[in-house]
């Protein structure tokens, strides 16, 4: 498969999720509905369509191992989707909220799911095997405007959220007869739910994407102030710092591991952040981004590719004419990635 590829699926995508082999994807084109791609013959051909929704659909995730999808909509309601044959049958998830549902995302263990909205709430959903539904617990109280995004620790029981009140918070999800204690994890086994571990003051403008690292060790999310803020030790006195760039703010981060991690946004490109020997992140220019890469695997070789391919070059440096240069960078993007 190339390095990057271009598919015009429609004018504009709110929100998207993969199948664990990747073989298929699940997307919303800026309505109600859910249309699912699958890969057939190095051909993308439409093999579904949801509908259940009323409104925008803003949030989708698809479980890797127990193969659902969980959509969240602005008509403040989810549905999970089971395959049960060539179908996907919908469960109506009521939320109780009286805003719209911003984002969702599965836990680890698959057994929870999370949802951000616009009611200043978190909603944490899990399945009730005794009535055979879906029961929402509401985290209140605390965040004083829309929550952006949620990402769930490897633990299972954290969670962090970022606000368009600048600030990243991190809360307990533990529910008695769906997780277990952990002794590993110290005190924050023994917190209730809902109970707010950390809070994190380091932006004066919207946050949005936040993520974790593999390890859970770190916690990295974005300001609309065009900084990505990187937390070590996250508790009573978690180890902070943020790197500024010049270009237009980040929606979203993912972390490709634990030293890295990528930011996309309004700037239209990925960005690459890294950490050095020492713990320090920096923003890796596209330059050196294709040397910082050169390593022998093939995950780092497609990586390395795909970035060539993004911003003009191969990696050897040669300019890619496929690329129009009218677009900032050589971006494939004409507009914000979400």
């Amino acid at each position: 498969m190339a390095a990057v590829e271009v598919h015009q699926f429609a004018q504009c995508i709110t929100c998207h999720a993969w199948s664990a082999d990747r073989s298929m994807i699940a997307f919303c084109p800026n309505n109600n509905e859910v249309h699912i791609y699958s890969l057939s013959q190095d051909k993308w051909e439409k093999v579904h369509v949801l509908q259940k929704h009323d409104q925008i659909v803003s949030g989708i995730d698809w479980s890797a191992r127990s193969n659902r999808i969980v959509t969240a909509s602005h008509d403040r309601n989810s549905y999970v989707w089971n395959q049960e044959g060539s179908e996907w049958v919908p469960t109506l998830v009521i939320l109780r909220l009286n805003r719209a549902a911003l984002c969702v995302q599965w836990s680890p263990r698959e057994n929870k799911f999370a949802v951000g909205s616009g009611a200043k709430t978190v909603c944490i959903c899990y399945y009730e095997q005794d009535n055979n539904w879906w029961v929402s617990k509401l985290i209140r109280k605390r965040h004083d405007s829309s929550v952006t995004s949620v990402a769930w620790h490897p633990n299972n029981i954290l969670l962090a959220t970022t606000s368009t009140d600048g600030k990243c918070r991190v809360f307990s999800t533990f529910i008695k007869g769906v997780d277990t204690r952990d002794s590993k994890a110290g005190s924050v086994s023994d917190a209730k739910f809902g109970e707010q571990i950390v809070q994190l003051d380091l932006s004066f403008s919207w946050a949005f994407g936040v993520k974790w690292s593999p390890s859970g060790n770190t916690l990295a999310y974005v300001g609309h102030n065009s900084m990505i803020y990187f937390v070590d030790d996250v508790g009573p006195s978690p180890l902070a710092q943020n790197v500024a760039f010049r270009d237009l703010p980040l929606r979203d981060v993912l972390f490709v591991s634990e030293k890295m991690v990528i930011g996309v946004g309004f700037d239209c490109n990925p960005m690459v952040f890294a950490a050095d020997e020492r713990g320090i992140c920096y923003l890796v220019e596209a330059g050196a981004l294709l040397d910082h890469l050169s390593g022998s695997t093939y995950i780092e070789y497609q990586f390395s590719e795909a970035f060539g391919k993004f911003y003009g070059q191969s990696k050897h440096g040669v300019s890619n004419d496929a690329i129009e240069p009218s677009r900032s960078r050589g971006g494939v993007h004409d507009n914000c990635i979400m």
